[in-house]
């Protein structure tokens, strides 16, 4: 956008910000998410998991009631990003924005939020930089320096010692390159191959050739859950590399437990570092679960998506009791900087100065019990924070 359109767009949000929201009992909450398209299950993930909230919560926060406003982005798109964003503060008259699957769209939006004063909670979005773009960002979800930091760990411990790296070629793609060489190198590691993939791809064949030719005992991959994913896994297994014994390490993005039936036997033993598994045994995923289905969805479709989404509604209550239906983004933020709680994923807390969530990271095994494919968890990683904050990138 160009400099002139953009200070336009900030002092329309400005005069918006004044104006405070629509009505002194109503604080709106807009978020923006795939609710459409190829990456629809997230966008339900969001909804899903405000609406579990609610329905264990109620629809009031500090004496007033919220309304979630949503609005659909259903792939990457900066632009519109942009100016979902807008609509929502100038014409709806938010007094929070949540939400944001994929990293462009949330960064897009950072430049906004200090002139419209407006707190935003990131559900997905998983670029160390976010948070570091505006004081007024929080996330719930995780980044993939926080998960791929233990992936490498993994890698160490099983003997690895030869790796190739395969990457969607977009910021959080090439944070997870970036983590895992730099922390499997340290531990005397070798990186033999590392490829880009382009977010569009759907014929992993010449990757699945590059991996092979590498040499390597073990790959590790990041793909941002969707259709892809199950593309990449099942060229890997059709291709012959699980065969010749070659391990699959990832993030877990590339095994969301609503697609293990689809991957069926292509998917067992591979190995995720991940935060939340719905087999995750505790009386706090089992509440949360049993929200789910109170709100109307499903626990097969229960993702990190849905989970990060009801930390979020739980994050922006608390904004909202501490803030009320003034615009006072430094006092909402205030009451969750260093604020802990048990979720459904275990013990979490918002770290004060990266502003997003310190988290257990759990070692996962895909497996088959009772019919059902699932992410059992084999190990844990205390209290990861965001490994990549302040890097400068």
């Amino acid at each position: 956008m160009p400099k002139s359109s953009l200070s336009a767009t900030v002092a329309v949000m400005a005069v918006a910000a004044i104006a405070g929201p629509a009505a002194a009992d109503t604080v709106k909450v807009g978020v923006i998410g795939p609710f459409s398209g190829p990456y629809a299950l997230f966008g339900k993930g969001f909804r899903t998991g405000v609406e579990a909230y609610v329905a264990e919560h109620g629809r009031k926060a500090g004496g007033h009631d919220v309304e979630f406003v949503y609005k659909d982005l259903d792939g990457p798109s900066p632009a519109r990003a942009k100016a979902l964003a807008q609509e929502l503060v100038v014409k709806d008259r938010v007094g929070y924005l949540a939400g944001f699957y994929l990293t462009p769209n949330a960064l897009a939006v950072t430049p906004l939020l200090e002139e419209a004063k407006v707190p935003l909670v990131v559900f997905n979005a998983a670029t160390s930089a976010i948070t570091e773009k505006s004081p007024y960002v929080v996330r719930t979800s995780f980044t993939m320096w926080q998960n791929t930091v233990p992936a490498a760990q993994v890698a160490v411990r099983q003997g690895a010692r030869k790796v190739a790296i395969a990457v969607s070629d977009y910021a959080p793609g090439i944070d997870a390159e970036t983590a895992f060489r730099k922390s499997f190198e340290a531990s005397g590691g070798t990186v033999v191959e590392a490829v880009r993939m382009a977010l569009s791809m759907t014929d992993f064949a010449p990757v699945m050739q590059r991996l092979a030719d590498s040499g390597a005992d073990t790959v590790f991959a990041f793909l941002p859950s969707g259709p892809a994913t199950l593309g990449f896994v099942k060229a890997f297994h059709q291709t012959g590399l699980k065969d010749k014994g070659i391990r699959l390490l990832t993030t877990g993005d590339l095994v969301p437990e609503p697609d293990l039936p689809a991957l069926g036997e292509a998917g067992l033993g591979i190995l995720s570092t991940y935060h939340y598994a719905v087999s995750h045994d505790s009386p706090e995923n089992a509440r949360f679960l049993a929200a789910v289905e109170k709100a109307g969805g499903k626990r097969s479709e229960v993702t990190m998506a849905t989970v990060a989404a009801y930390d979020g509604a739980h994050l922006l209550y608390r904004m909202i009791g501490a803030a009320g239906a003034e615009r006072a983004p430094d006092k909402a933020l205030a009451a969750v900087k260093d604020y802990g709680w048990i979720s459904p994923r275990g013990p979490v807390r918002i770290d004060p100065q990266s502003r997003h969530i310190r988290q257990t990271v759990y070692l996962r095994v895909v497996e088959r019990k009772d019919g059902t494919y699932l992410n059992r968890e084999l190990d844990a990683f205390p209290d990861q924070p965001d490994h990549g904050f302040g890097l400068g990138r």
